[in-house]
């Protein structure tokens, strides 16, 4: 008897994908996780080393080792009902594969904010410190797939909704309709 006859096909699991996040939301996720970090950092200078160092250093803390122990949320995605996964198999990324994904993000993060530190005297200076990030975040705009930004496909991660979190932009609309209600009485 061959050994063929006792394999059995492999049938491919079918990976179901989670549901796409808004653009608005990951943009506000990162947005509040970037000047979290630089408001912080700013305790330590502006634009100095121990200021970048400082940035660097949170940045790590609070968008590698956080959603490393936090279900894939750091505090902006928590804020946004958001989490970071692998690619793949629908989990939490590897600590290697955050730091990968992190790493490139951090690095167009850290030249974004040398680019604010230098402020608006030297605009010129700003958009090319800042068109790192843009570029890395603008590559998502292309995928209708997955929305993989470059840092993404390099790490082979995605960006799913949670049920997890605070729902801040609920909570903002749920207000601000509350306040339009109110003025119109």
């Amino acid at each position: 008897m061959s050994i063929e006859k006792f394999r059995e096909p492999v049938e491919e699991r079918e990976v179901r994908r989670p549901p796409k996040v808004p653009w608005g939301r990951r943009v506000a996720a990162f947005a509040i996780d970037f000047y979290t970090i630089w408001l912080i950092s700013l305790f330590f200078g502006n634009g100095g080393l121990l200021q970048l160092s400082v940035f660097a250093g949170g940045w790590i803390c609070l968008r590698v080792f956080l959603p490393a122990n936090n279900r894939g949320q750091s505090l902006g995605r928590w804020a946004m009902d958001m989490k970071v996964l692998e690619e793949r198999a629908n989990r939490i990324p590897t600590l290697i594969d955050l730091m990968k994904r992190e790493g490139i993000t951090g690095l167009g993060a850290i030249l974004a904010v040398q680019g604010l530190a230098i402020g608006l005297t030297n605009a010129m200076i700003l958009v090319l410190l800042t068109t790192p990030l843009i570029v890395d975040c603008v590559l998502a705009l292309g995928d209708e797939d997955y929305r993989q930004a470059f840092h993404d496909r390099i790490a082979h991660t995605i960006t799913a909704q949670s049920q997890r979190g605070f729902s801040l932009d609920l909570r903002l609309k749920k207000l601000v309709a509350k306040i339009q209600r109110s003025m119109r009485q």
